[in-house]
């Protein structure tokens, strides 16, 4: 079983002749990784590379133990990871069954497994009473759920989320880390957000992202102990986050 669960060297991307990541060594071990940072940091592009929407421009990436920059272990890696980007497309006329059991013959679950998967991983999302509601009945919050659902349909090994909590109310919000917590027991979760007490109450790991480097790996607890007088917020975790960001990108001590 892998410890570490995605691993880049000298990873580098670009629009164009800009560089967004550049020169970027890291490693997300299993478990629950929060990726932060503020908008425009880089996030997006580095989940889109993890998740091999965007194949590198530069250096070298593994995801669960394979290359995302060989074709064919491009497809393996898509078989053992689950994707949910911040805005995800669905036909509105198909129930929520329907666009599970979609997604989950796009990932290749055999035919006679995916009714059965699509109503398990409904459920395990709560959303088992809403299987026959159709996607464009249901609230935000829902909607959310079954994004997790057609991510973990074919137990994947790894989900990455992109700002999964966007738009979500504080309710909603509380209940969406709840069911990572619970779901996490069998599979690793990448998350990004740019809301820093997201990260108290899921992660295992929290790497802060900035100018497309990484300025910070390590625990919440060890975040919030970079804060200082100094910095700005109104908890010990967000002024920690704000030295961090106010270092420049260079990895803090």
């Amino acid at each position: 079983m892998l410890s570490v669960i995605v691993e880049g060297n000298r990873l580098g991307q670009r629009y164009g002749k800009n560089w967004v990541i550049r020169d970027l060594s890291f490693s997300v071990p299993k478990g629950v990784s929060v990726l932060l940072g503020p908008n425009g940091a880089g996030k997006t592009t580095l989940l889109e590379m993890i998740a091999t929407i965007r194949k590198p421009a530069a250096g070298a990436l593994s995801v669960v133990g394979a290359s995302a920059t060989r074709a064919a272990e491009i497809r393996d890696i898509r078989r053992r990871t689950g994707y949910l980007p911040q805005f995800f497309g669905f036909f509105p006329g198909f129930t929520a069954q329907e666009f599970v059991e979609y997604c989950a013959w796009l990932k290749a679950v055999p035919n006679k497994y995916i009714v059965k998967l699509s109503r398990e991983a409904l459920s395990r999302v709560g959303l088992e009473d809403r299987a026959s509601q159709t996607m464009r009945t249901l609230s935000g919050g829902m909607l959310r759920r079954v994004g997790i659902a057609q991510a973990v349909v074919h137990s994947p090994e790894l989900v990455i989320l992109d700002e999964p909590t966007v738009g979500l109310d504080p309710q909603q919000r509380i209940e969406f880390r709840a069911l990572i917590r619970v779901l996490s027991d069998q599979t690793s979760f990448l998350v990004s957000t740019h809301l820093v007490d997201e990260v108290q109450h899921v992660a295992d790991r929290v790497l802060v992202l900035s100018d497309g480097q990484i300025s910070f790996d390590g625990s919440a607890d060890e975040l919030s102990a970079k804060s200082h007088d100094d910095a700005i917020g109104d908890t010990v975790l967000e002024r920690g986050y704000s030295a961090v960001l106010s270092a420049g990108g260079r990895p803090t001590p």
